[in-house]
């Protein structure tokens, strides 16, 4: 409950606490503190069994953290079956690794001896970045409707 208090924030808590209540009156309001704080758990305790108890027997397992969006997603993650079988069949690693290989193959390609010409044609299967295309055809081309822009 109190996992970010730092020991500079309790410790002026209880400066404060000693200031504000003096130290004979201190003991009582830390035990009515304390007592009040037992109310509520137990308030709280007693609600969630008339709740379960209400929801039937199908929901003997319901966990109320399950309602924290970020522990529903993160339960759903690490316990779905499918998700699991996804997952241990997709290698990351693997795919990368291929890849990698498919480009530095693609580059690999041509002969180191065989320096291609500035005008020369590009390589099979890459189209050339360097030049131009031609425009297409006027039949080739799409249709333009100027009220449309």
């Amino acid at each position: 409950m109190f996992n970010d208090i730092g020991a500079l924030e309790l410790v002026t808590i209880v400066v404060l606490a000693i200031l504000i209540f003096g130290p004979e009156k201190l003991p009582k309001v830390i035990q009515d503190v304390s007592g009040v704080i037992r109310k509520i758990r137990a308030f709280s305790d007693s609600a969630k069994q008339d709740i379960r108890s209400e929801l039937g027997p199908e929901f003997k397992d319901f966990e109320f953290e399950d309602l924290n969006p970020k522990t529903f997603i993160r339960k759903q993650l690490t316990e779905n079956e499918d998700l699991k079988e996804i997952r241990s069949s997709f290698d990351l690693r693997k795919e990368l690794n291929d890849v990698t290989d498919a480009v530095n193959s693609k580059e690999a390609d041509p002969v180191p001896g065989d320096a291609p010409a500035a005008g020369a044609a590009p390589a099979a299967g890459g189209p050339d970045l360097v030049k131009r295309a031609a425009p297409p055809a006027p039949e080739q081309r799409a249709p333009f409707d100027a009220d449309a822009t």
